[in-house]
């Protein structure tokens, strides 16, 4: 078994392989004892100076966040022309002044580089940073998601201005942490000509010919034959076409993203690099979004994010594919404290934050500080109301934040190592999850229920197992560190995850793939080889045929299921021994497969994942993997293990009962409690001996 630190390091040759050379480990916190880790949690806030009224009014929310016990304040963001209030003339007066208001308050600061948006100045000046529709339309920008980022123009002053500010607060006692482009991720895609030619020479170093152009595309098909790279046009948005085209087009625009997370990223290695890029990012913003996990490592520190959970089971879901392959905790750069129109529930936040320990968090910074008077979020309301007055929530947060106190003597923030994971790739989502508009859509029926619901439906039992999960692009991450990896539902499997998974089972492991996965190659194009493709052999099975059944009823791991599973998938085993079979359909089908492949095992399921069938498959398997489920605890509870202690957390509003050995302490009730641990609603609580 190799240590800890060797796995990291083995990570990170295989990342610098499929990457390049440097970028390997450049960013993550694994590692670091200078920056955040064990011991260490946070509470804090996000703020927007510019909004408020004089001095007076920000020294006194100033001093309202140190009694409340928070430590670091994220800031700058949304606010360019705040700095640069016409082309090259910066002016940091206030924010040289708050800087050391936070630093006497014993505040650190994330200064966040504004890049989104761009000032009207920036647009008045560089058209090349408006967006163009797939109509041709020149739109003004009327939100901020409306920059092109991948203009020249932009990109330059950006970093112009990323370099301005990290120079000037380099040096600062209050400077934390750096964070790039609120919600990178999120924004339209543009059609200009520039656009078009920028695609165009992406396209170009990707293929390298028109002739491997057209095989990558399918053009033979329906006449679409390309003679010159000058007749290729950027994919609509809003309606699919070919499907190997608009995957293109959306990697095209993923890049456009990561690259100027690279910028930044260059700019905080020159003049901060003592200090982490702790960024809110979106990668699975609908609009566009980005390949997170194939390339987090170029400008990453820590998996950071904005966290507005609406159920457990997603919200655990996303913060763990937010913590990528890293051992380094998540932060919560934004955290639920009310919503759009919604202003809070009472010990809500308190929950979510205890539930953000359970996933790994080290900080949760609430969105937002003040409630805003005008603009988009004038009724988004924040910890201080419209009248300056503080509200229930400010108190909330005191709690939570001298909770956190206690609670980062005690274990936290978790530090995890799971061995299972879970796979989860931007192309495949982009493959599985289609617009709606498009002509002659026949892979959007086909991938019922589709990716997203798989994985969750693949999550689920270990999730209410209480059990560490990763959630990774397989391709890119060492998967020796992980005992058991799960495929649910990846319709596109690429060569490099393909030529992981067979390495990772002939070495010893276990994969899981459920229906629907590995049907179509790199190129979104259904593999000519058998199916799964290139992994045939890997199964011991080939499956082509497909059908709906209604209700399946079949054995697994000596537990009875029977339910409404959907289609189910024709398994041929070759080498493949069947594990179950489904007992209502004809011939006796084959419902679950395992096959022998070097020193691994491989399994395949016959539909796609399903809570009832993958529950049973993975107790049938923890044992002889090494996997120990958690705490037992009621539906809506989750725990975990900390340190001989347990943190129990009650999501739901409605009070629970949990069943323990012996009498146990309350840390943060304060309570002693025999055989039953009762937890209000949205309660948590810590218990010790």
């Amino acid at each position: 078994m190799k240590s800890r630190l060797g796995k990291l390091a083995v990570a990170c040759v295989l990342a610098g392989a499929v990457l390049g050379p440097g970028a390997a480990c450049a960013q993550s916190a694994d590692g670091r004892t200078d920056w955040p880790g064990a011991g260490q949690l946070y509470v804090g806030t996000n703020y927007q100076p510019f909004d408020r009224a004089d001095r007076d009014q920000i020294q006194r929310d100033i001093d309202r966040m140190k009694q409340a016990g928070m430590k670091v304040v994220r800031m700058g963001d949304l606010a360019w022309d705040a700095f640069e209030p016409a082309e090259g003339k910066f002016d940091f007066t206030l924010f040289d002044w708050i800087m050391d208001r936070m630093q006497a308050a014993g505040l650190k600061v994330i200064m966040d580089i504004p890049g989104q948006p761009a000032p009207i100045w920036l647009h008045y000046r560089y058209p090349g940073v408006g967006i163009v529709d797939q109509n041709g339309t020149r739109l003004d920008p009327a939100e901020r998601y409306m920059d092109n980022t991948s203009d020249p123009d932009y990109r330059r002053l950006l970093v112009r201005l990323a370099d301005t500010m990290t120079q000037r607060y380099a040096k600062h006692p209050a400077l934390f942490a750096i964070g790039y482009n609120n919600e990178s991720g999120n924004g339209m895609v543009s059609y200009s000509e520039a656009d078009r030619l920028r695609f165009i020479g992406w396209l170009k170093k990707k293929y390298g010919t028109v002739e491997a152009l057209n095989k990558a595309w399918a053009t033979q098909r329906w006449s679409r034959h390309l003679n010159a790279w000058d007749e290729v046009r950027l994919p609509y948005i809003e309606g699919v076409g070919p499907y190997e085209r608009y995957l293109d087009m959306r990697r095209f625009w993923s890049e456009q993203t990561i690259q100027v997370l690279e910028l930044l990223e260059a700019v905080r290695k020159k003049n901060t690099p003592d200090k982490p890029a702790i960024s809110n990012l979106w990668a699975s913003a609908g609009r566009k979004g980005f390949d997170y996990l194939a390339t987090y490592r170029r400008y990453v520190s820590y998996g950071a994010m904005g966290f507005y959970p609406g159920d457990p089971l997603s919200a655990g879901f996303e913060s763990t594919m937010m913590r990528a392959g890293m051992t380094a905790p998540i932060w919560f750069n934004e955290f639920t404290a009310g919503g759009p129109g919604y202003y809070g529930t009472k010990g809500r936040s308190r929950m979510w934050a205890h539930f953000g320990l359970l996933m790994g968090a080290q900080a949760v910074l609430p969105w937002t500080w003040h409630s805003h008077h005008g603009g988009e979020e004038q009724a988004l309301f924040g910890l201080i109301d419209h009248d300056d007055r503080a509200s229930w929530k400010l108190d909330e947060f005191a709690i939570i934040a001298a909770e956190f106190n206690k609670l980062e003597k005690l274990g936290f923030p978790r530090l995890q190592q799971p061995k299972v994971a879970i796979a989860y790739a931007f192309d495949n989502i982009i493959a599985t999850n289609l617009p709606k508009e498009g002509i002659s859509n026949t892979v959007r029926p086909y991938v019922n229920p589709g990716y997203m619901k798989q994985a969750h439906n693949a999550y689920e039992p270990l999730f209410n197992d209480n059990i560490d999960v990763a959630v990774i692009h397989i391709g890119h991450e060492d998967l020796s560190r992980y005992t058991l990896v799960v495929v649910p539902g990846m319709y596109l499997l690429d060569a490099a995850s393909t030529a992981n998974l067979r390495k990772f089972v002939a070495e010893g492991g276990t994969v899981i793939m459920t229906a629907q996965s590995a049907k179509v190659d790199e190129r979104n194009q259904w593999h000519d080889t058998p199916l799964p493709g290139g992994l045939t052999d890997v199964f011991g099975l080939r499956t082509n045929e497909f059908y709906d059944a209604g209700t399946l009823r079949a054995t697994i791991a000596g537990e009875d299921v029977e339910s409404d599973l959907g289609r189910f998938e024709v398994l041929e085993p070759s080498t493949a021994e069947v594990l179950a079979r489904f007992k209502n359909v004809d011939g006796q089908t084959p419902a679950v497969t395992v096959n022998t492949f070097g020193k691994g095992r491989a399994i395949y399921v016959a539909t796609a994942a399903h809570p009832q069938i993958m529950g049973p498959l993975y107790r049938q398997l923890y044992a002889s993997l090494g996997i120990e489920p958690g705490p037992k605890t009621p539906e809506g509870v989750y725990a975990r293990e900390v340190d001989g202690r347990v943190l129990y957390v009650n999501t739901t509003g409605e009070p629970r009962e949990v069943t323990i050995e012996g009498t146990l302490s309350g840390v943060l009730s304060g309570e002693r409690w025999t055989g039953t641990l009762r937890l209000p609603p949205f309660g948590a609580d810590l218990l010790e001996k």
